[in-house]
């Protein structure tokens, strides 16, 4: 298959409400198969929302009850959420990209995730973000190596970074490496930057580039949210909580669909993975165009649980007393 049909799914999540923002989630994906397309993905950190106290109130004042209610509503993966994004990815035969808000089942720490979901409801892998920016160190952990892979299709190889990863010279290349060609980057960001960043990893990697974020105005707060005078304020932060920004863009830096604001939308693209392969030929950052007798990149892909446990056939009893 050398052509795909792809939506980018600027909406607005319900503020830290899991099954009310896997209903959106439903709903807008069955909107998206709908155009026709083959692969959807939502913003960073959608299911269930952007913790936007951290950059309207100062750190750790009062938010007490805004991260209990991320802890209580993050999603474990596996579990029952991710088994209903699954089931969504299934019954809709799309392949199914999320921004989530992952906690372990039994942690205390969350973590800035992605899950790629498969047509035939296959959790195929999950990335968390390596690096929290600013404020977001406050609510979210760090992620390790082991889950920055890329994923086969029948239309190409899909990977990619969140927010201001996508910065990370290196980080951009180790997925290069991986044979990426259609790039996914849920995101926050705003601006007009952002959209020459997206322009400028599509002509790096010389792929398609899917950046999607959310579009929240303050209205949607959910009326019953606690102290929900307090956690967005117009006169500082204005009306807009997540503007939007979305944009898909071509493996030679031209803007396929987008940028949009202010606005919900679902951008489609139909994307020819043969315009990939021919930019390619003129320049492959991780082929013809790299000197690995120059440079030489060093990845630690080994996952770092918190815990590692060491069993007596193994390690050897080293807690049994010697001698006498």
């Amino acid at each position: 298959m050398t052509t795909t049909t792809v939506a980018a799914v600027q909406a607005a999540y319900v503020l830290m409400d899991r099954e009310a923002t896997l209903d959106r989630v439903e709903s807008l994906a069955s909107e998206a198969a709908a155009k026709g397309a083959d692969l959807v993905v939502f913003p960073e950190a959608f299911v269930p929302g952007t913790p936007i106290w951290i950059d309207t109130v100062p750190v750790w004042d009062g938010d007490q009850a805004w991260f209990a209610a991320l802890m209580d509503q993050a999603v474990a993966v596996p579990g029952p959420a991710t088994d209903r994004m699954c089931a969504i990815a299934r019954d809709l035969g799309v392949y199914l990209v999320v921004g989530i808000d992952e906690r372990e089942p039994n942690g205390g720490t969350i973590y800035n995730s992605l899950v790629y979901i498969s047509p035939d409801g296959t959790l195929l892998g999950k990335h968390r973000k390596l690096m929290p920016t600013g404020s977001e160190r406050t609510v979210w952990g760090m992620g390790d190596g082991s889950m920055l892979d890329a994923h086969s299709t029948p239309f190409g190889r899909v990977g990619g970074l969140i927010c201001w990863e996508n910065y990370m010279p290196l980080a951009r290349f180790y997925m290069y490496s991986q044979g990426v060609d259609i790039w996914l980057a849920p995101t926050l960001a705003v601006g007009d930057a952002w959209i020459a960043t997206m322009r400028h990893i599509a002509r790096e990697g010389r792929c398609y580039v899917i950046g999607v974020n959310p579009c929240v105005h303050v209205d949607q707060i959910p009326a019953d949210f606690p102290d929900r005078e307090r956690v967005w304020s117009t006169d500082k932060a204005g009306e807009w909580v997540e503007p939007g920004n979305s944009v898909i863009v071509g493996p030679n830096g031209e803007i396929v669909a987008g940028p949009v604001r202010h606005e919900e939308a679902i951008l489609t693209a139909e994307l020819d993975l043969t315009e990939v392969h021919a930019a390619r030929r003129m320049f492959d950052p991780v082929g013809h165009y790299h000197r690995p007798d120059v440079f030489r990149l060093a990845v630690d892909t080994a996952p770092r649980p918190v815990v590692t446990t060491l069993s007596g056939e193994l390690s050897g009893d080293w807690t049994r007393p010697t001698g006498g």
